[in-house]
């Protein structure tokens, strides 16, 4: 399930921030940007004057609140104590020297331990109703444990699972597989943009009574707006303004089908314009399937027959 999908009977919960004791805001803040390396959520000034500042880790949505209580206060005893929070990477050892290189203070170097999971994995909410999978013996993993104090003797733990690990590498894997098909759809939609642009008039028949011209911008990358202009003989000259409704790719395909075949029945628009759109509306239902009455995948066609002295102009009926 999605949890940003609006769900009545399931509101999105998550946790957002954990609030740590400090004696100093600005030392801490220099800490976790400087030497964690984390990022600053937000840092401003409440209407009572009292600073609200926190960071964030790189990854994740959880933040971390950075209060400093007065001297008086019973919070300012918990400054200096386990937190309890739990940071986790997919590579302990890694994150331990980058840390400690930083001047980062570990109580203990990192430790492997084995872990049995007791329970299933929790499945999602959608696949309640799935039937349930045979029993299968708890996974047993691997994980690596270390402990690092902040400045004001805050002490944290940094851990990593393999399944953890599994679930990252699975989540990159995903990620990386849709970023590359995001690639390769605006690949295609380019390609497609430089395909339709060719359909387009490259020339245009010359009259000598008549100046014209023609373009088309598109809503998006391809669209169903369609224009031509077709050359009936010496002196005469067929305009053409169609527009499929819809828009985006579908609509582009039935442009390109619709202009095939008036550019086919076009020896027929010099004497016989009526005929040669009954004939493309033939045609273009026949090749697509559709019923000329349908809004979905209509064209509008409208043709104008140009000479050296007089025009006609016939209308296609949907």
């Amino acid at each position: 399930m999605d949890p940003l999908t609006p769900d009545p009977d399931h509101p999105y919960c998550g946790v957002h921030a954990v609030t740590v004791f400090v004696r100093d805001q600005d030392v801490a803040l220099r800490f976790y940007v400087e030497q964690l390396g984390f990022e600053i959520a937000f840092d401003a000034r409440l209407p009572t004057g009292r600073r609200w500042l926190a960071v964030a880790p790189p990854d994740g949505s959880a933040v971390l609140s950075l209060v400093a209580p007065s001297p008086e206060s019973r919070e300012h005893a918990l400054i200096g104590r386990p937190t309890g929070v739990v940071f986790i990477t997919e590579n302990v050892l890694a994150k331990f020297d980058q840390w400690r290189r930083r001047g980062v203070e570990f109580t203990y170097r990192p430790r492997l331990r084995r872990i049995a999971y007791e329970s299933p994995i929790r499945l999602p909410r959608d696949a309640a109703a799935a039937p349930a999978p045979a029993p299968q013996e708890p996974p047993v993993w691997g994980g690596v444990f270390a402990r690092f104090r902040d400045p004001d003797g805050n002490i944290y733990s940094l851990v990593g699972f393999d399944e953890v690990n599994r679930q990252f590498e699975a989540h990159r894997r995903a990620a990386a597989e849709k970023l590359e098909a995001e690639r390769r759809a605006a690949h295609e939609l380019e390609i497609a943009k430089q395909v339709q642009a060719r359909l387009f008039p490259q020339s245009q028949p010359h009259l000598v009574t008549l100046q014209y011209a023609g373009a088309c911008i598109q809503a998006r990358q391809v669209g169903g707006d369609y224009h031509d202009f077709l050359d009936l003989g010496p002196g005469r000259a067929g305009l053409v303004i169609a527009d499929i409704s819809g828009k985006g790719m579908p609509a582009a395909l039935l442009m390109a089908n619709l202009q095939a075949n008036l550019r086919s029945q076009s020896a027929l628009a010099l004497h016989e314009p009526e005929r040669m759109l009954r004939s493309v509306n033939q045609l273009f239902h026949r090749n697509t399937g559709e019923a000329p009455t349908r809004r979905s995948s209509t064209p509008t066609t409208t043709t104008a027959r140009a000479a050296s002295v007089t025009s006609t102009v016939a209308t296609c009926l949907r």
